[in-house]
This record gives C-alpha cells, structure tokens and sequence, in this order.
C-alpha cells in the first residue's frame, strides 16, 4: 500500500511539474533589459525589403519578403488593400473575437530572428513563436508594441543614419 501511495505522490508531482514547464513556455518573455522600438519603416534595399526597428539611435535591420513589407507598410499608412494579405485575415479574426496583440518581442538566436507574439483573448494572454516579420506585422496592425533586447540593439543595431536603405 505504502508503494502505491509513493507512485501516485510521484505521478502527481511529475505531473505537476510538468504543467508548470508547459505554463511557463506560454508566458510572456521577460522583459528586463528590453528597449521599446520607437520607429518603424519598410525600406527596399540591394538585397529586397527590409524592416528597420529604431530605438535609441540605432536600427536593426530584418529582411522580409514582399507580401510581408506590403502589409506593414499598408498597415503603417493607414491603407486597406484591395483584398486582405495574411496579417489583416488575422487582426479581423483577433478582433472579431475581442482578442489582440499586446506586444512582441524579438530576439535572434544562430543569425536568424524570432518573434514572440503576445495575444490576448478572453483574458488569457498566450504568447507564440513566430517568425518575426509575422510578428512585426501583427503588432503594427494592432498598434502593439515592438520589443528588442538591448544587447541585440548593440549588437546587431547599426547606426541610424548608416542605413543604405530607401524608403518604399
């Protein structure tokens, strides 16, 4: 009897360690030492759009493909395209259901970039992995705020007024 007691006790801790691992990869990531990005703007440059985050003097430059530079830069006008991309599928979907995007935070990790998409629904905020351009996209979309680490903005951030971007 005494055997059987110690499994379940096991069973449920192991079970309870496991459901705070699963709710710790669903909450929001830390926000110590993040910059806020204070200016965004779609550019075409040697190698096709780039998304340039500024904060603090500096810009981080994030390659995305066509579709995606669309739909921010219609989005940061203030544009409805003729038939909705993606993203504006999305922000309609998130809305229609009282949801939307608290924020996002990107990260680079082996020389490619993450999004960490923040989404609120009903009072249960979940965060996801995302590519970070979707990330990017959704967040201007809904006007949420765009998150960099400061050391990826020392680090991988050049300048502002070195960029041999043009604007769309």
């Amino acid at each position: 009897m005494l055997a059987f007691k110690r499994s379940v006790l096991s069973f449920c801790v192991l079970g309870l360690l496991a459901l705070l691992v699963a709710q710790a990869s669903e909450s929001s990531p830390p926000t110590s030492q993040q910059v806020t990005i204070t200016e965004l703007q779609v550019s075409m440059s040697d190698h096709g759009p780039v998304v340039l985050l500024r904060a603090e003097g500096r810009a981080i430059p994030i390659f995305v493909d066509f579709t995606v530079a669309r739909s921010i830069q219609s989005a940061l006008n203030g544009e409805k395209l003729p038939r909705p991309l993606s993203h504006d599928l999305m922000h309609t979907i998130l809305d229609a259901y009282g949801g939307k995007v608290l924020r996002t935070v990107i990260t680079l990790r082996d020389g490619t970039f993450y999004g960490a998409l923040s989404v609120s629904v009903q009072d249960q905020v979940k965060t996801f992995d995302s590519r970070s351009s979707d990330s990017i996209a959704l967040a201007v979309h809904f006007k949420a705020p765009i998150m960099v680490g400061r050391d990826l903005l020392n680090s991988a951030g050049s300048l502002s007024g070195e960029s041999k971007a043009e604007p769309l």
